[in-house]
């Protein structure tokens, strides 16, 4: 080589080497200049959609109270776990340990997330409901991906004894049968927004701002009295028993008021162990079953006939042999009770006596009573699933019809 050509191929190498660091730093200043001006928006929209979030808080479930005050249902503080399939995935360890801690097999962990990841779903829940206690170790596991969410889950202190009338909600606190689905509106509320700050393992370091204040639901007074509940529930266990009879209903009201102190049914569930498929034990047989009222109708028909002043309440009424032929058919007593006073009539329930005092009153006049009694009508307690019943208007009546319906049959 020409000793002569070498500092000119330097100077070449340095010219070349110092071009290439220019070009870079050109490069470097424009990028900056990109993010910084020309970029600045998107990138800072881009930055709090992945910091900034804009969560519910849910709202606080009206509580439902019997007369006196005592709680029949309250809302409890619970956690509900979910996971990101975009972002979580753990190892086979730590899939492990958070399935041991939730309770459910690792498998359904990963079969959840690896079919949810194929769909691009962000969203997905392991498992709802769970104690604040549970929550908290959850987040220390520190997986990407897993997150809690805060809720409620309805409590019910006197459990099986008023299931029927408080009904119960499903796990996204609604109301799904009783009272609870009746005034659902009533007893929901709103939930609330506010923006927060999420660290990149979803966890919230700090509120921004509320978009809108939760509004928490209206507490439900009862006409229930919990006490007076119980001892009916008691009492009606023990006589289904007694009687081995597949089921059972009893209602205790106030005479003066006609207040509801206590509606009871057998078999009844825990509404705390919400049901997960519907059955017959949550049938509020009460108000939504129909059955014939039999003697309980009698005093009606007989105080109608008093205020016809037709009888009294000391009239004699020739009830023997027992029995009775109105056409082709024949009205009974279980035992012949001989003559009888219209008022021992109604002690000792005699259909033969009811139906000689009836059949002198105007079958349109009974319907009458009836009706104005409410018979065949809704009581308007707004329960869920409550049936009218049948009060038929017969033209013309037949005679029969007529007396059977004045002591409970035929309606």
């Amino acid at each position: 080589m020409n000793h002569k050509s070498r500092p000119t191929f330097i100077a070449w190498r340095f010219y070349l080497l110092l071009f290439v660091i220019l070009l870079a730093v050109a490069g470097l200043i424009w990028r900056v200049f990109d993010l910084a001006v020309l970029d600045q928006h998107f990138l800072q929209r881009e930055g709090d959609e992945r910091v900034l979030r804009l969560e519910k808080t849910p709202a606080f479930r009206g509580i439902i109270v019997d007369r006196n005050g005592s709680p029949l249902a309250i809302s409890t503080r619970v956690f509900s776990i979910w996971v990101n399939p975009q972002e979580f995935s753990p190892s086979q360890k730590e899939a492990r340990a958070l399935a041991k801690l939730l309770g459910i097999k690792s498998s359904k962990i990963f079969s959840l997330t690896t079919r949810n990841k194929k769909s691009k779903r962000e969203f997905v829940y392991l498992k709802r409901g769970q104690a604040p206690v549970i929550a908290a170790k959850t987040e220390a596991l520190y997986l990407k991906g897993l997150y809690t969410r805060e809720e409620y889950r309805r409590y019910y202190p006197e459990g099986e004894v008023v299931a029927h009338v408080v009904g119960f909600t499903n796990v996204d606190d609604k109301g799904q049968e009783g009272l609870e689905l009746a005034y659902n509106d009533w007893l929901a509320g709103e939930p609330g927004k506010k923006w927060v700050i999420k660290d990149r393992l979803g966890r919230i370091i700090s509120d921004v701002s509320k978009v809108q204040d939760q509004r928490p639901g209206h507490d439900l007074v009862l006409s229930i009295d919990r006490r007076v509940q119980y001892l009916a529930y008691r009492e009606l266990i023990k006589g289904v028993s007694e009687s081995q009879a597949v089921s059972g209903s009893a209602v205790v009201l106030d005479a003066k008021t006609g207040e509801i102190l206590a509606m009871v049914n057998a078999p009844s569930y825990n509404p705390n162990q919400r049901p997960v498929k519907m059955s017959n034990k949550l049938r509020n047989r009460a108000v939504t079953d129909t059955f014939e009222p039999a003697s309980t109708v009698k005093p009606f028909g007989v105080s109608m006939a008093l205020a016809s002043k037709k009888v009294s309440p000391s009239t004699m009424i020739d009830t023997s042999p027992g029995w009775m032929r109105i056409g082709k058919n024949i009205v009974r007593d279980h035992v012949s009770k001989d003559w009888l006073s219209v008022s021992d009539i109604i002690k000792k329930s005699s259909n033969v006596g009811v139906a000689k005092i009836m059949l002198d009153q105007s079958p349109n006049a009974f319907w009458s009573v009836m009706n104005k009694a409410g018979f065949g009508q809704m009581t308007e307690v707004n329960f869920p699933g409550e049936q009218s019943g049948s009060l038929v208007h017969h033209n013309p009546w037949g005679q029969f019809v007529y007396v059977t319906m004045t002591f409970g049959y035929g309606f």
